[in-house]
Formats: C-alpha cells, structure tokens, sequence
C-alpha cells in the first residue's frame, strides 16, 4: 500500500485555511492511491495562546468531523492531532485520532508536554499508554511529536506488535537531526514502519510565544531504521511504499521480542 504524511504551513488560529489545505491534502492523495494519509500536529488550530478555549474547540470539533467524512467518502485511513476536550479536566488534551474509513478506531492522548514552549499551560497530559488498534491496513499504534523522546512509552506498541507507528508533529528545525535519529531509531527498535508528518513555515508557539521554524522534513522509515521518503521543505504529500510482509520478514529473522530477558 501506499502511506503519505501530508505537510504544510499549518496556520494559527486559522481552522477554515487549514481544514481547506488538508481537504485539498487528502483529495489529490486519493487520487494517487494513497491509502494512509498522517497529518501534523495541532493541524486545525496549531499552537493557539489567545482566545476563549471552547470557541476553538467547536471549530476543532467541526473540522475533524469533516476529516472523518473526508476519510469515509475516500476511502482512507487519516491520523493527525489536535485539541481533544476530556471529562475532569480543566485544560483540553492534545489529542490523535485515527479515522478509517469514517470509524474513528483510535484516540490517544499526548503523555509528554513540551515544557520550553510551556504545553503544560494549554493542555492536560494524557494518562493511558498508546494503544495498538488492527485496521485493513495492519496494527497501527500513534504517537505525538515529543512522545518520540521516551523509549518507555514505546514498550507499547513493541509488546502490542504494531506495524505501523503514526506520528503527527511539530519539530523544530533546530533539532532536526533528533528527529531524524528518533524517527528511524524507533522503527528499528519497533521493527515496524513509522509514518511521521512534520509541519512546515514559522509559527510563534504557545503562550511564551517562543518562535520556531519547521523544516519539513516529514519521514517515512521501514522496520529496519532506513528512511524511505523525506520532506524537503515544501508543502505537499511524502509518499513511500508500504510492505508489511517486511515487517513479518523481519521479526522472524531478528526476534527480538523472543530474545528480550524479561526477567531482569
């Protein structure tokens, strides 16, 4: 199959120019025979400081009411986070969810909040680990942007026997060559294709408005650490092949999870 991270200039505050952008996203995926489309982090609103926070959470909730038509009526499985309200919770969740079809099959709440752009101060953290949901397209777990930094968490996936890790983000291109050496170090040690959608363009994130540049430079790995297609900077889809009988292949010539000492 075919899986893409679609990447662009996601607009602050600007939910009908993004939900416009990725709409347009995933029709020319469509025609393409695109069957995984991810999106970026925070994609309808990304990083908003100001503004009554259940006003944007209308919108949010009316533009991935679109994605999820979008993603019946062509036929796609779409991953992409954002603003997600939990119950008990002063504070909304930065939230993935993962539509198939129009079937929401997966929610997952972001553990780990960026705390050099003060994330702890417009969202609650999660509290469960990442699930790992069977789709047509094989056993797809998700993680958010930083998560990509906390091995511990991916145990997971790993145990759970996910072939395909999703990861909407917005990395910075300060520290690209992190993103890089996470994004393939987690599909080798998954031994599990990661699809990763950075965004692009210059945005002042949160509410220490601290200015970051993104590069693009979203990533598809396969199970053995080796990138298969990369972003250079411009908006558009990153398309790679898709083989799970690689992931198979892999597993049984390298079996990690039946050599791992789970005693000590």
């Amino acid at each position: 199959m075919r899986a893409a991270a679609f990447q662009f200039d996601v607009r602050r505050g600007d939910v009908a120019a993004n939900l416009a952008a990725v709409e347009r996203g995933l029709r020319v995926a469509a025609e393409r025979g695109i069957e995984l489309v991810v999106l970026p982090e925070m994609w309808p609103t990304s990083f908003v400081a100001d503004g009554d926070p259940r006003e944007w959470q209308r919108e949010t909730d009316a533009a991935l009411a679109r994605v999820q038509e979008l993603s019946r009526e062509l036929g796609q499985v779409v991953a992409g986070s954002a603003s997600g309200a939990s119950a008990g919770c002063a504070l909304p969740r930065n939230r993935l969810t993962v539509f198939e079809r129009g079937e929401r099959v997966l929610a997952y709440d972001k553990l780990h909040l960026f705390s050099p752009t003060a994330e702890a101060e417009s969202f609650s953290a999660g509290d469960e680990l990442p699930p790992t949901v069977a789709t047509r397209l094989g056993r797809i777990a998700g993680v958010v942007c930083y998560d990509l930094r906390f091995g511990l968490a991916l145990r997971a996936p790993f145990l759970e026997e996910a072939e395909i890790l999703v990861v909407p983000a917005q990395w910075p291109a300060s520290r690209a060559a992190h993103w890089r050496a996470l994004v393939c170090g987690r599909a080798a040690e998954l031994q599990a294709f990661v699809v990763a959608a950075n965004r692009t363009g210059i945005d002042l994130v949160g509410r220490r408005r601290l200015e970051l540049v993104f590069a693009g430079n979203s990533l598809i790995a396969g199970p053995d650490g080796v990138p298969l297609a990369e972003g250079q900077g411009q908006d558009g889809l990153v398309v790679g092949e898709i083989e799970l009988a690689r992931v198979r292949a892999l597993r049984r010539a390298v079996p990690v999870r039946d050599d791992e000492r789970r005693d000590l």
